[in-house]
């Protein structure tokens, strides 16, 4: 006889049923109260997300044909809020990307809510811009090298080709060690090299301090109000320097006083990391499903995913008691 066939579909029509009803209910059991939202393009298609920022669940998930405006947002939002309305929960804070579509439909839907701007996407950008005049440094010194004939120098060049290895070494040095002017925490020996590499650029040696008290604005042991006060110093320190202020101009960004907000409740997640490791799990699928292409078929993908985290508890529990059941047998 031919292998039974029964249970080899994914049952992706009727995981959607279990979805609205069973799995909500289970993971709004145990809400935190804290949430982060994100989108996710895949193609033509755009997917809404609300992760439990405490429990890292899925809670619910809307498919889009177009790029989401503030209208989608607002409503993917009010369909969250009543689900909190209809089990007597309420929403303690929410976490986000620094997407100008989240505020206005937060204020809505939410009112007065605690909203925190992810702060790994803020610094991810203040990076970005110091490692951008890094390269910027290096293409200015490219282009005072001295032109030299092909072969051994002769006796009158041989001060030029001196020259030449020498802003050739500097050019390799600021790549090799351009972590350093980002790196969160240094040792002895990269100060050190950090300070070698920058003899005589004063423009990059002020870029290391200035991350230092960029970092430092999320120290968790301050206030809101201290960090606040901080970056209004670290902002003047930079708006004297013409140059600094046009590298540095995220330091100016309305966003990255949002991502301060977390100082002020220790409950408050500083990072979206529950919502984007839910993108990123779909990023991977993505990799090995080619026929997930269509809007039904990623919403359907997405219901089987959060079904799998329902039936999670219950798998271990048969899992271990297949081992224990082995392991007595054997």
């Amino acid at each position: 006889m031919p292998p039974s066939r029964t249970g080899w579909r994914r049952g992706e029509k009727r995981a959607e049923e279990h979805i609205v009803t069973d799995y909500l209910d289970s993971c709004l059991a145990d809400f935190s109260g804290y949430i982060a939202a994100d989108e996710l393009y895949d193609g033509p298609y755009c997917i809404l997300s609300i992760v439990d920022n405490h429990r890292f669940k899925r809670l619910i998930y809307e498919v889009l044909d177009h790029n989401p405006t503030t209208e989608d947002i607002t409503a993917f939002f009010q369909r969250f809020q009543e689900a909190l309305k209809a089990r007597g929960l309420k929403l303690q804070g929410i976490t986000t990307d620094g997407s100008p579509l989240y505020p206005p439909a937060i204020v809505e839907v939410f009112g007065p809510v605690p909203h925190q701007v992810c702060q790994f996407h803020i610094l991810a950008e203040l990076t970005k811009a110091v490692l951008h005049a890094v390269a910027r440094v290096r293409r200015q010194r490219k282009a005072t090298l001295p032109k030299s004939g092909r072969g051994r120098p002769s006796r009158a060049n041989r001060k030029a080709a001196a020259r030449k290895k020498r802003i050739e070494r500097k050019i390799t040095d600021l790549f090799d060690h351009r972590h350093l002017f980002v790196q969160r925490h240094l040792t002895a020996t990269e100060h050190k090299t950090l300070r070698r590499i920058t003899r005589g650029l004063p423009a990059l040696r002020t870029l290391r301090p200035i991350m230092d008290q960029a970092y430092r604005l999320f120290d968790r042991r301050c206030r809101t109000e201290t960090a606040l006060a901080k970056l209004a110093r670290l902002r003047r320190r930079v708006a004297r320097f013409k140059g600094l202020r046009q590298t540095l101009n995220k330091l100016f960004s309305p966003t990255l006083e949002k991502a301060l907000t977390f100082l002020n409740d220790s409950l408050l997640p500083a990072t979206s990391n529950a919502v984007e490791r839910g993108n990123r799990r779909h990023r991977k699928m993505q990799k090995t499903v080619y026929r997930v292409c269509t809007r039904l078929s990623i919403s359907r993908r997405i219901t089987l995913d959060m079904q799998r985290d329902l039936q999670a508890p219950t798998r271990h529990q048969t899992t271990a008691a297949l081992h224990q059941l082995r392991r007595e047998t054997g």
